[in-house]
């Protein structure tokens, strides 16, 4: 089993910029594919980016060209870097794993097996 730690959070002004991590243990991130995603207060789990065991990347509509996610194998984390930071921003941000066979790039939260605690950014305008 692999577990995941994020970290990060924070509050910010919009238009700042603030990176998350995702710290994975036991099992090595090679072998997953990663993803964020994030909840805002009385909504439903949002995809936000993933980066899959192969290299390939996505994002959602509403953070791309500001979110930039990435993989660093020698320190086992994922990491999300966000700029341009705005209010509708704010949300707990997790970070997700999903094992077994890559098929095609993963957005329902449903198809990811281990999460992280998650960690609150909170953007003020």
């Amino acid at each position: 089993q692999v577990q995941l730690v994020e970290s990060g959070g924070g509050l910010v002004q919009a238009g700042s910029s603030l990176s998350l991590s995702c710290k994975a243990s036991g099992r090595t991130i090679s072998e997953y594919d990663m993803a964020w995603f994030r909840r805002a207060s009385g909504k439903e789990r949002e995809f936000v980016a993933t980066f899959t065991r192969t290299g390939r990347i996505f994002y959602s509509e509403s953070v791309k060209g500001r979110f930039t996610i990435s993989s660093n194998i020698t320190d086992n984390t994922v990491y999300l870097q966000m700029t341009g930071l705005k209010p509708e921003d704010t949300a707990v941000y997790s970070c997700a794993a999903r094992g077994g066979s890559f098929v095609y790039v993963r957005t329902r939260s449903s198809e990811y097996e281990y999460w992280g605690q998650g960690t609150q950014v909170t953007v003020s305008s």
